[in-house]
């Protein structure tokens, strides 16, 4: 999505000031000198545009909008559904969620809509259209962002009531056709819980039917189609008086909501990014995360992304909310840029008196104004913006190793009961994209749904459920010559979650044979020697037997001493790799530097990186490299080659010097 230049902003509630115009009017003064050109307008204003049901007051809008556009500022335009005025939950109390206890909740707090509901639907397409209408006459609004952070406020993102019922029974119905399919898919035969009538169907919930695995799995789709259903009726609604541009502000790593099927209703993908930076003194857990979800929302559609929310300052709302230390704020900004983002956006704009979030961090705090080292940091990075806008704008990245991360996946694989009951997928597959953060190396980060052609490299780590075709598409792109992946307890069940039986879907490709898994206690830990090294083999074990596939290590210890734990195979034209042992970073470091020669790859200055030291490379008539130091001290960096900054010109000839939590933007000369 292109809009002229890289845009520099935030959330804005002039709704809060508007019996306070010489704020309004410092704010507008004030976001020149910070270089921001553009705001979010109206996520949370429902109450201020309808006041009651059907009185409508969109001037005060309207003329915030002129007054910013009159000053260079423009406006991505929000639906106000995130938050619910109380004459609407007074009146239409089926507008509200029911819980899985099946009780209603109150008014209050954010989401708290049934998705489902015919009234909330009615309700929100008459306010959006009355937006719309306004908007499509106006060259100062860039964009619609639909609601907020969709489903993030109740513990499941899930509404239980009858409506919501029916409409699930409904899904299950055009996904099965029959209840013997459904019966069959769910194994419901299992505590003789065979569905005779599809109104016998509920959501699974704690004090009804919650072990049905194959339930809860469909339940989880459901939820997201019935939300990305939602979206699209907001899209829709805005659409009959405005074609703008629609975007969704997603979150981190939320489970409730698969991202992949929603992301294919917007134009552009968007996330809000608030890390943990400063928890630790050593940054690099939070800032492999962070990476690894700009990534994610760069792949989404191959595209530049929005960071549609950052923090400058802090949160409110940990346990420990630390300032960011002095130079953070550039870096963090300009590692959601290095993956892909072309916009640095906050919440907010400027600290509210009151409720919540009046000690979130915001670039105007209650009393300095512009005196104050927050606004000194954003002003530093809209400079900075400005000074990158075209090479960024005509980049993006395109990276030849890819990462599976699936939601379907996800939700089969914590539900598991066995072989431990604290799986973690999210923490996996961290690890495993950290060895690729630490050697410098840019992935795509994909579902099972995704084309594999074109990546050197694929991995795809605890990938416990397979969906359709997924085994076909990995078998053929191994054939071709790509180089695939893949660990223990990988390939047991299939999309309806029920295990596979036989042989497993890739065994000819993995060429070994699965048997058991073993989950030791610490007093059985295991180990192995991979290229002269030992490392510990962590809680799980799989215990294989080698067919076509050669051992790079073996466990040292056990029962299952002398078998294969890092196995090779040769496949066509290409290779698969199988880790059967749950591994640390040191391994898995080693492990991946591996694959990355066999594969061809390297970070684009060819060069061993210190630790917390990263790089990401933006291609485009300019490639940009950004260098990037997560320590909060000084390290150098021994490159090759020559290498100018792209926005002071400063030349560097091999060796580079950072400085604590800097960022340096290189081109190669």
């Amino acid at each position: 999505m292109e809009f002229g230049k890289v845009l520099h902003g935030g959330d804005y509630n002039p709704e809060q000031w508007l019996d306070c115009p010489e704020v309004l009017q410092e704010d507008i003064e004030l976001m020149k000198k910070a270089r921001v050109n553009c705001v979010t307008l109206g996520v949370f204003s429902w109450a201020v545009l309808e006041p009651s049901e059907g009185e409508y007051r969109l001037g005060w809008l309207e003329e915030i909008i002129d007054r910013l556009y009159e000053n260079g500022i423009y406006t991505v335009l929000a639906t106000p559904t995130g938050g619910m005025p109380h004459w609407l939950t007074s009146r239409y109390p089926e507008t509200m969620q029911v819980r899985e206890d099946g009780g209603r909740n109150l008014p209050g707090r954010r989401h708290n809509f049934c998705y489902t509901s015919v009234k909330m639907r009615e309700k929100t397409r008459q306010i959006d259209q009355k937006l719309a209408q306004m908007a499509g006459k106006h060259p100062g609004i860039l964009m619609w962002h639909i609601s907020n952070e969709m489903g993030g406020n109740f513990s499941d993102s899930a509404c239980h009531c009858e409506q919501c019922q029916q409409a699930f029974r409904e899904w299950l119905r055009e996904r099965y056709g029959t209840l013997e399919a459904l019966n069959k898919a769910w194994w419901t035969v299992f505590w003789s819980h065979v569905y005779t009538d599809w109104e016998q169907i509920h959501s699974p919930v704690p004090r009804g039917e919650c072990l049905l695995h194959g339930l809860n799995l469909d339940w989880h789709r459901f939820v997201t189609h019935q939300m990305t259903d939602f979206l699209k009726w907001e899209i829709a609604s805005v659409r009959e008086y405005s074609a703008l541009p629609a975007t969704s502000n997603f979150m981190f790593f939320f489970k409730p909501l698969d991202y992949f099927k929603m992301q294919k209703e917007l134009d552009v993908v968007s996330w809000d990014s608030y890390p943990a930076w400063h928890k630790r003194k050593d940054e690099v857990p939070v800032a492999v995360k962070a990476a690894a979800y700009h990534s994610m929302m760069r792949s989404m559609k191959k595209a530049p992304f929005m960071l549609m929310e950052s923090v400058p300052s802090m949160v409110n709302w940990r346990e420990n909310n630390p300032l960011k230390r002095p130079g953070m704020h550039m870096l963090s900004s300009m590692q959601a840029v290095a993956h892909g983002s072309n916009t640095v956006q906050y919440f907010q704009w400027r600290k509210g008196r009151g409720a919540f979030e009046k000690f979130h961090g915001a670039v105007l705090d209650h009393k300095n104004g512009e005196n104050t080292r927050t606004f000194r940091d954003v002003a530093g990075v809209g400079e900075r913006l400005e000074k990158l806008d075209t090479l960024i704008r005509q980049s993006c990245n395109q990276p030849k190793a890819a990462m599976i991360f699936d939601w379907e996946n996800w939700w089969a694989l914590e539900d598991s009961t066995g072989p431990r009951l604290d799986m973690d997928y999210q923490k996996v597959f961290l690890q495993h994209y950290r060895a690729f953060w630490e050697a410098g190396i840019d992935v795509d980060i994909i579902s099972m749904d995704e084309e594999l052609e074109g990546y050197r490299l694929v991995t795809a780590p605890l990938n416990y459920l397979y969906k359709k075709g997924y085994a076909k598409k990995v078998e053929q792109y191994v054939k071709n010559g790509g180089i695939y992946i893949t660990t223990y307890w990988s390939g047991i069940v299939d999309e309806t979650d029920l295990c596979f039986t036989g042989e497993h879907p890739l065994r000819k490709a993995l060429g070994i044979r699965q048997e058991e898994i073993d989950a030791p206690s610490e007093e059985f830990s295991n180990c192995v020697v991979y290229q002269g090294k030992e490392y510990p083999a962590g809680r799980f074990c799989e215990v294989v037997y080698a067919e076509t596939a050669k051992a790079a290590a073996v466990y040292e210890k056990d029962f299952y001493k002398g078998m294969p734990a890092i196995s090779e195979n040769h496949y066509g034209e290409g290779t698969v790799c199988y880790l059967a042992a749950e591994f640390g970073q040191e391994l898995l470091n080693a492990f991946y530097g591996e694959c990355l020669k066999q594969a061809g790859l390297e970070n684009p200055l060819a060069a061993k990186l210190p630790y917390g030291v990263t790089v990401s490379e933006r291609k485009g008539e300019t490639n940009l490299i950004f260098l990037q130091n997560y320590n909060e001290k000084t390290v150098e960096v021994e490159g090759s080659g020559s290498y100018k900054e792209a926005d002071t010109g400063r030349e560097w000839q091999g060796r580079i010097e950072m400085e604590p939590f800097e960022c340096k933007v290189l081109v190669k000369k």
